[in-house]
């Protein structure tokens, strides 16, 4: 399964890979693609809409719900 998220604050590819890393180290299998362009991240694989607003506010970026 994937699901989208906007995120807002990501300004460049150290701050998507910021996100990125946030997610895929904090729930081993699933995979986080940021299109930064969009301001949004598709995660794909078994992580509950809480559980990646938690990843991406803990690594410092505003989580907008699902886009």
């Amino acid at each position: 399964m994937t699901v989208t998220y906007r995120v807002d604050g990501m300004s460049c590819q150290g701050c998507a890979n910021a996100v990125s890393r946030a997610i895929e180290t904090r729930f081993p299998g699933v995979r986080a693609l940021v299109d930064l362009a969009a301001g949004t991240v598709s995660v794909q694989g078994q992580a509950g809409s809480e559980d990646i607003r938690t990843a991406v506010e803990e690594a410092g970026y505003d989580f907008r719900g699902v886009a």
